[in-house]
């Protein structure tokens, strides 16, 4: 009897075929691009046999597009063309141009969607173009090594990226020709890396330092499972702050400090890198500044200039610990992630405030794109999904406008994902036939002080009394961590969504502002806000009352009509002002005085519905 081969669908119908699969990390500095071969994951040389490709692109004039080590080297000498730290301005706008170190070697300009785009010898580059040509390197280096087609690949993002950000990077995955699996954050590609490796459970820290961001992440791993329990850093932070603290330092050391044009601030840059690298084995170093002098720099003054950026990093830490509501005695290791661990006072930093040596045993350059790579065989099919759970989290509430600007939030911060939660809402007025609908994101209750996401409207609602039709709002976030929305109405099934692409992210700035002020002003907030629901309560039953009395005011005397009169007057001014407490009182001796008029028309009503009904009927 013939034997009929199986595959599960979806899947290749020859069950030795390997798919080819890469985990990417794209980086501020450097990129890598890992696989898995033999059941071992491993970084991707190029011809040269380097791993790291400098993330350094530079556009000539003829059209022509370089990328690598070489683009870096010489980046002084073509600095207005040579494009360094673009991921710094994956997802921003162009008026946080202003905030960004390290991009003054470049004159921008706007494009028409707002985004900032470098101004080159080929034209308006922009950081999603740029990153694609990154991406391009790396898609050929793979293709190389593994002689075949990439059928799909796992791009690592800061956990700390927001939803513009994340989609910067896929558009630019995509422009690159890649199929993208996933988007992963890459301190949980840490754990991934490490989780795999030493079989060891229980929870983890991952301080990612590199050159243009720092995450740090709490995650549990138990059985599989990684779960990330909460995750904090900036998006703008990194080796390159410190490069930029250092360069300075270099140009004032040999005389009054020069004019930073392009050139000289590149050249500076460079310096500052390769002395921050020699200091990492030296106790000091000596260097020719510009050639008008040299500079003696020992690690003591490196970590001093680096003094500030590391305090911010421990700061972060602090909060994502108590966000994850754990004490530093539950951590058991801490891995150390990115280029810029590698400098002493760092690993000083972490060791002191973990009171515990971080992680090494796998290069913090390459262990992201390791776990990216373990993620990816996973996803494409080579390795049973149930060997490998990942469970991230969004970094800030999602959440809806309601009446008087107050936000309700629907999707709290730290929530695992992906997710899809909803929550029914109603309409304010009688006969509202269509619903605006705000999408925010903030931690604050008031919408003025959160970050609009997007905007869409809701028609087509049965005509129907305030408070009778039921819109169901549906937050779906993926594992990606991007954003959609939906609305229904219940009744008739009518229905309008959004997926959630902003022009450009919060800068991290405003994300580390929002979270304290959330903070800082917790108290102050809830009070503002049960002020706003108190005078929304009091709108509505001026509304209702109103209209109640223009369709049956024959059912009141001259005295009740007065009576109601000034108890809505009083109404009125107690919602002008700003006492919660006195406003609910008038909203209740309103209520109280309105009870038998609403009693009345209420028996009315039921009189009316029963005209010609038997008992039997009844």
């Amino acid at each position: 009897m013939p034997l009929l081969q199986i595959a599960e669908p979806g899947m290749s119908t020859a069950p030795h075929q390997h798919r080819l699969a890469a985990g990417i990390d794209l980086g501020t500095t450097n990129s890598l691009v890992a696989t898995v071969q033999s059941g071992s994951a491993e970084t991707l040389a190029d011809e040269h046999g380097e791993h790291l490709l400098p993330s350094a692109v530079r556009y000539a004039g003829d059209g022509s597009v370089q990328v690598g080590r070489k683009v870096r080297e010489s980046a002084a000498e073509h600095a207005a063309n040579t494009l360094l730290s673009v991921k710094r301005l994956m997802g921003r706008g162009f008026d946080d141009i202003h905030q960004l170190i390290g991009h003054a070697t470049h004159q921008f300009v706007a494009t028409t969607d707002g985004l900032p785009a470098f101004v080159t010898a080929a034209g308006p580059r922009t950081a999603v173009e740029a990153s694609s040509e990154i991406l391009k390197a790396l898609r050929r280096r793979a293709e190389t090594a593994l002689a075949g087609e990439l059928q799909g690949v796992v791009v690592t993002v800061p956990a700390y990226f927001d939803d513009a950000q994340r989609q910067a990077t896929k558009d630019a995955a995509q422009i690159a020709g890649l199929t993208v699996l996933r988007l992963l954050n890459e301190p949980t590609a840490a754990a991934v890396a490490y989780g795999l490796d030493s079989g060891e459970e229980g929870i983890f820290a991952v301080y990612d330092l590199g050159g243009g961001t720092f995450d740090i992440s709490v995650l549990r791993l138990a059985r599989g499972v990684f779960e990330v329990l909460a995750t904090g850093g900036d998006s703008a932070l990194g080796g390159d702050d410190i490069d930029h603290a250092l360069a300075l330092h270099l140009a004032a050391a040999v005389g009054p400090t020069p004019t930073l044009d392009s050139r000289t601030l590149r050249t500076l840059l460079q310096l500052a890198c390769h002395v921050k690298e020699c200091l990492s084995s030296q106790l000091s170093v000596t260097v020719n500044v510009l050639g008008k002098g040299d500079v003696k720099v020992t690690r003591q003054q490196l970590k001093s200039l680096a003094e500030p950026f590391i305090k911010r990093t421990i700061q972060a830490c602090r909060h994502c610990i108590r966000d994850a509501d754990i004490q530093l005695a539950d951590i058991r290791e801490i891995v150390l992630v990115g280029g810029s661990t590698r400098m002493p006072a760092v690993r000083e930093a972490v060791a002191t405030f973990f009171a515990r040596e971080g992680l090494t045993s796998i290069d913090p350059d390459k262990v992201v794109a390791i776990g990216a790579a373990i993620q990816a065989n996973v996803l494409i099919g080579n390795k049973s999904e149930n060997d490998l759970l990942l469970l991230d989290v969004i970094p800030l509430s999602l959440g809806l406008e309601t009446m008087g600007g107050i936000v309700e939030k629907v999707v709290a911060r730290n929530t695992t994902i992906p997710i899809v939660q909803a929550q029914e809402f109603t309409t304010f007025v009688d006969g509202q036939t269509a619903m605006s609908i705000h999408v925010v994101q903030g931690e604050r209750e008031l919408v003025q002080d959160c970050r609009s996401l997007a905007k869409f409207e809701l028609h087509g609602i049965p005509a129907m009394v305030a408070g009778a039709a039921r819109i169901r709002v549906s937050f779906q976030v993926d594992a990606d961590g991007l954003l959609s929305v939906s609305a229904q109405e219940t009744h008739t099934g009518v229905q309008a969504s959004v997926q959630v692409r902003p022009s450009y992210g919060l800068s991290e700035t405003s994300i580390r502002e929002m979270l304290e002020a959330s903070m800082h002003h917790a108290q102050d907030d809830m009070q503002a806000r049960l002020l706003r629901e108190q005078q929304v309560d009091a709108e509505r039953a001026l509304v209702a009352l109103r209209a109640a009395m223009r369709a049956d005011g024959e059912m009141l005397s001259s005295a009740e009509r007065d009576t109601l009169h000034k108890a809505m007057q009083a109404l009125e001014q107690a919602a002008a002002g700003t006492d919660a407490a006195v406003i609910k009182s008038a909203n209740a001796e309103l209520d109280r005085k309105s009870a038998d008029f609403a009693g009345r028309r209420m028996d009315r009503s039921i009189a009316e519905a029963l005209v010609g009904q038997s008992l039997d009927q009844i």
